[in-house]
Parts: structure tokens; C-alpha cells; sequence
């Protein structure tokens, strides 16, 4: 009789105790010398019998079914079949015949009304069993969920702890995620030059490949590095430290949706372009290049209008003329920051209600989570609202933590604009000799919004905190 040897393994961790295919297959061929069986074909599987569709198996039984050969030889049952299915069509061909016999080194079989019997219990034990294992599994991923662990790998920038079983920040990876997460909100990076930072920061994948673009995406679009985490199209609150703020979250997806439509390609970059609108009528500054020199001007798309050319050379001046009046020389700069400190001492005390009231704000919110949950469960709440009334409960919990960080990190919010100021005064002074226009229009974005041109001068709304300097008023009598 004729026999097909047939070895299994499946990369589920159920059947981390099975043999190799390997040590199956000595064992079968060692099996076979002692039985005299002839082997004339062998078929080798690394795929899970829980559902139909393994392509060997069925190439075997098809060739079975061409009479090339008559029996099969395999270490247990529950090689050949886990699945109705499968153990199904095993036993319809020893009923029309086309199988005659089944080996196994671990169990008997006798192609018999008996042994058929046997043998279809085995394959509805080895069915139960991967029934059960995967109902625990559910179960174990269940909990998990409730705990706010994320039951996969850890995504990059973490780890998974093996002895606490949880996930812990990479103290490598996650300054480099973090810095990601800010220059991209920054608006002057693209998705191309996140993946070379990371490449050149020594960021892998797990095969140790270089990120791709798509998987460069998927990292700035987790709020798994916020502190919250989707499953099965849930979002969940996760036990895992944050890596960045939810406020530097948004603000990364909000850039990337107005990067949504491309920008057409202009054969020149002018540093001003987008910049800027005209005084006169509110239409966009446009830029052309002429004899080597760039030009600005209105596009006149709304009606006319009389608003001169300026040259670049000119327009950077302009912008100086706005560092000089924001500047601050850096000895002074250095005697307000040390001022600010003392402020700060002295203000910590005073802000420990605030705090206390946001810890009760978020412990309200855990108490309406799990109320809902109580609510599903019982189902006096539908699986979509449910889902619904948790992201938003959710996000109500994240702005709340976000404030009791920032609160953690300063206790004292409004002296902290105030150091932002100093520090981007001591900057405009540094700027006021730089060449880097760039760098200029940047600062001048950061103080400012609505900069318009008009009869060869600049004017702009200034942003909170930079009206009094931007009118000329001078910092507070402590200056120095």
C-alpha cells in the first residue's frame, strides 16, 4: 500500500508543545521503516488547521483522489484536521474508499465502522480543544482591555516588558518619537524627511528595515503615544506612560489634513510666498523672479489694484525693522528668566486647588466609564452607543490629563507665556544679523498672524502677549 507522509506545525502559540516539522519527520520515516510502509510522496505545512484552506493538505487528498496513493501517514489526528471540514472529507473518502488507511506513530486506527468512530472523536477533540483555546484567549484579551494594556506587540518608541507582562517606554526610541511628533507639527517637515531622521536616528523596523512612508503615517497617527489605544475599532484607555501630549497629537493631525491636497509645483520656492497679503485689497502675495532678483506683488484676482513691486532684499528688511522692535538684549533676558523662577516658587502653593479639582474631574469621568460599561454589558445600551458615549468620555479624560500634566510640569500657566516671550525677544535679537530668511519668517510666524504688505511696509496682528511689545511698551519694571 502507498502512503503520503504528512507533517504540520502551526505558528499558534497552542501548539508551542507540537514537534517540529522537522522532528515530525524523522519520526514518521523512522515509523515508516519499522511498519515496511511505502512513502512515495511527502507534503510539509507550516499553517493552522483551525479553518479550511491549507493549500498542501488539499493537494494531497486531490491526488488521493486519483488513486496515486492509498493511505496517509501522520503523527496525530490533529495534523490532518481541526476544523469540521477537513476531518469531514477524511472520513467521506474512507467511506467511497478512495482512502484505505491512516497512520499514526500516537494513535490507533482501523479503517472499520469502529475505528471511524475513533477517529472522528479525535478530530471533534482536537476541534473543542481549539475552540476552547480560542475562548480563553478572548477572554485573556478581554481583561487586558479592562486593565489598559494593549494586548499586542508594543508599537515604536515602547517595549514589552516580559516579567510585568506590560508595556514600558523605550528610554531610547521615545525622545526620538517624541522629537518626530514635533517636527512634523511644526509644518516644515514632510512625511520623506520624518523617514530619514528616523533612518538616520537608527530607528528600525522589527526585520531591521529602514520605516516606509506608510509605516512613518501610522506612528504620527497612534494615540498609543498619547495614551490611548484603537482594538477591534475601539478606542480604549491605556495603563502605558504617554510620550507625547494629546495637544501635540491634535495638532500633528490637524497638519497632516491640510496637507490632504497637493500643492502645485512652482519651478521657483519664494520664502514670502503664502506669507503675506496685500494691504490695499486682501488678495494673496504672489513672487516671480526677474534679472535674477525675486519680486512681490499683488495677485489683483479680486479687483485692481495700485500696490507696487518690492523686491526680497527689501521685504527682509522690513521684517528686521519687526526683530528690532521685539528684541531684548540677552543680559536682560537672563535677569527676567531668573525673576520668573522666584515668580514660579512663589506661585506653586497658591495653585494646588486647581490641581485638586481637575483629579476629581477625572475620577468622575473613570466613574461614567464604568457605569457605561455596566450599561453595555446589561444591554440597556446598544454596541454604537456605547462606543459613541465612551470615545467622547474618552477624550473628555485625555483633555483632563493633558491639564493636569501641563499643571504637574509648570503649576503656574500664565508665567510660562511670559518665559516664551524672553526667550523668543533674546532669539529676534540673535536674527536681526542672520541671513537664513527662513529662519526670519519662521520667528515672525511664532509672534504674530495676518501679515500684510502695503506701500513697502509690514503690519500684522501680534499674538497674545506680543501687543504692548510690538507697540513699543517696555517688559515689566523688574526687567533689570
Amino acid at each position: 500500500m502507498r502512503y503520503f507522509l504528512y507533517a504540520r506545525k502551526s505558528s499558534d502559540s497552542e501548539e508551542r508543545q507540537i514537534l517540529s516539522i522537522e522532528a515530525q519527520l524523522s519520526e514518521l520515516k523512522e515509523f515508516a521503516a519499522k511498519e515496511k510502509l511505502e512513502i512515495i510522496a511527502s507534503f510539509e505545512e507550516a499553517k493552522t488547521a483551525k479553518e479550511p484552506g491549507r493549500m498542501k493538505f488539499a493537494e494531497m487528498l486531490d491526488r488521493m483522489e486519483h488513486g496515486e496513493a492509498e493511505g496517509i501517514l501522520a503523527w496525530h489526528p490533529d495534523r490532518l484536521a481541526r476544523n469540521s471540514v477537513d476531518g469531514g472529507r477524511i472520513i467521506y473518502l474512507l467511506d467511497i474508499g478512495k482512502i484505505e488507511n491512516l497512520k499514526f506513530p500516537t494513535f490507533w486506527f482501523d479503517n472499520t465502522p469502529q475505528g471511524k468512530f475513533m477517529l472522528n472523536l479525535a478530530f471533534g477533540q482536537s476541534k473543542y480543544y481549539v475552540d476552547n483555546l480560542s475562548e480563553n484567549v478572548k477572554r485573556g484579551i478581554r481583561q487586558k482591555l479592562r486593565e489598559g494594556t494593549f494586548p499586542r506587540g508594543a508599537p515604536t518608541g515602547y517595549v514589552n516588558n516580559l516579567r510585568t507582562k506590560k508595556i514600558d517606554v523605550d528610554p531610547h526610541q521615545a525622545p526620538l518619537i517624541a522629537k518626530v511628533f514635533e517636527l512634523y507639527a511644526s509644518g516644515e517637515h514632510t512625511l520623506i524627511s520624518i523617514q530619514q531622521f528616523l533612518a538616520r536616528s537608527g530607528i528600525r523596523s522589527n526585520r531591521g528595515f529602514v520605516l516606509s512612508i506608510s509605516s512613518v503615517q501610522s506612528i504620527l497617527k497612534n494615540p498609543f503615544y498619547y495614551g490611548q489605544f484603537w482594538f477591534t475599532g475601539e478606542l480604549h484607555q491605556g495603563n502605558h506612560e504617554p510620550i507625547i501630549p494629546k495637544k501635540l497629537f491634535d495638532k500633528v493631525q490637524q497638519v497632516m489634513s491640510n496637507r490632504g491636497k497637493k500643492n502645485r509645483r512652482r519651478k521657483h520656492e519664494f520664502v514670502f510666498s503664502g506669507f503675506l497679503k496685500c494691504g490695499s485689497c486682501g488678495c494673496a502675495i504672489t513672487a516671480e523672479q526677474q534679472k535674477g532678483h525675486n519680486y512681490y506683488r499683488c495677485t489683483k484676482k479680486k479687483q485692481p489694484c495700485n500696490e507696487k513691486y518690492v523686491r526680497e532684499e527689501t521685504l527682509v528688511e522690513l521684517c528686521r525693522n519687526i526683530l528690532r522692535k521685539v528684541s531684548l538684549p540677552r543680559s536682560w533676558a537672563d535677569k527676567m528668566l531668573t525673576r520668573l523662577d522666584q515668580e514660579k516658587v512663589e506661585a506653586n502653593s497658591a495653585a494646588e486647588p486647581f490641581a485638586q479639582n481637575l483629579l476629581l474631574q477625572k475620577v468622575e469621568i473613570d466613574r461614567k466609564l464604568d457605569k457605561l460599561l455596566d450599561l453595555h454589558i446589561d444591554g440597556s445600551v446598544s454596541s454604537d452607543d456605547y462606543r459613541n458615549k465612551k470615545q467622547k468620555l474618552l477624550d473628555e479624560r485625555a483633555e483632563l490629563q493633558q491639564q493636569i500634566d501641563d499643571f504637574g510640569q509648570r503649576k503656574n500657566n500664565w508665567l510660562e507665556p511670559m518665559r516664551e516671550i524672553i526667550l523668543q525677544s533674546r532669539q529676534a535679537k540673535t536674527l536681526e544679523k542672520s541671513d537664513n530668511i527662513s529662519e526670519i519668517r519662521e520667528f515672525l510666524k511664532t509672534i504674530g498672524s495676518n501679515f500684510i504688505l502695503r506701500a513697502k511696509t509690514v503690519a500684522f496682528e501680534p499674538e497674545k502677549g506680543w501687543r504692548a511689545r510690538e507697540a513699543g511698551e517696555p517688559f515689566p519694571a523688574w526687567q533689570g
